[in-house]
């Protein structure tokens, strides 16, 4: 059997786990929908904690279009469930006013970030612990299996190829573009984002960041040139179209990829977490 075969099936049965994992995680979420309507004692819930996705915000009107075609996709897979957004800054609502609405009700707060940082840490509790709701506040989005199935198959649209001769492997990367955070917790997050993703690509997948953390897409870019590795692609780590995720686009020597956006792996994946968080409530409460 040649190299490029051996590939060529190595690939295939990654992309039937891939589906088969994404067809688990659908069906774990609808169990997990049905469980949740059921307290302890075995009678049925009055009604679900409500899900508040907490997103950052952003000047971008795409951003809030982005957050919000989310949502209805969230929705759209988990019917009767209420769900509500709420920003930490710079969209409306903002989180406290979301919370407020809410009374004494229970939420569950799932952040719409890639990974731990001041956010997720700070903020989001805080903000949580002020408000008259019964809040737990969720792990953020990253890193996950779904984030990766998202990153390549945005890769895809954007002209990567999922199979290759040995030659072009040897000779191709991706850098992982996201925001950056001081918080060493966050820049850990997104290396494991990129180890997963090289893993799925076969490839090397250097993380770089906007700001506040180095390296910069183009240094990352320029080390990968010095080590023969000329046609690298920038995939986008951003929930959202906005100013960070135009400037690393526009730094890509070769192709871009679009953000997450989305794609039906992130509606999964804030169900996910929200379920995450109810089943340790339940743990807890046993």
């Amino acid at each position: 059997m040649t190299a490029t075969s051996r590939t060529s099936k190595s690939e295939a049965l990654r992309d039937h786990l891939d589906s088969t994992a994404h067809i688990m995680n659908r069906i774990s979420s609808q169990l997990a929908s049905q469980l949740s309507l059921v307290s302890l004692d075995g009678t049925r819930r009055a009604e679900q904690p409500a899900l508040v996705v907490v997103a950052h915000g952003s000047r971008d009107p795409r951003t809030l279009s982005t957050v919000r075609q989310l949502l209805d996709r969230v929705r759209e897979q988990r019917p009767g469930l209420p769900v509500h957004l709420g920003h930490i800054e710079l969209n409306q609502p903002l989180l406290p006013d979301t919370l407020a609405s809410l009374g004494d009700a229970e939420a569950v707060l799932v952040p719409l970030l890639l990974s731990r940082g001041y956010h997720v840490k700070r903020d989001i509790p805080e903000m949580a612990a002020a408000a008259p709701a019964r809040t737990r506040v969720a792990a953020p989005l990253g890193p996950h299996p779904l984030l990766v199935e998202t990153l390549y198959a945005r890769l895809g649209e954007a002209g990567w190829r999922t199979r290759m001769d040995e030659e072009t492997r040897r000779t191709s990367a991706v850098v992982l573009a996201a925001a950056g955070s001081r918080d060493p917790d966050a820049a850990v997050d997104t290396r494991r984002t990129a180890h997963l993703l090289a893993a799925r690509l076969g490839v090397p997948v250097v993380p770089a960041f906007a700001s506040a953390a180095t390296p910069t897409v183009d240094t990352a870019v320029r080390a990968l040139a010095a080590r023969g590795r000329h046609r690298v692609a920038v995939a986008s780590y951003f929930t959202a179209p906005g100013l960070f995720a135009t400037q690393c686009a526009q730094k890509a020597p070769w192709i871009a990829s679009a953000p997450l956006g989305t794609h039906p792996a992130m509606a999964d994946l804030l169900l996910h977490r929200y379920d995450q968080a109810m089943a340790a409530q339940v743990t807890t409460a046993a």
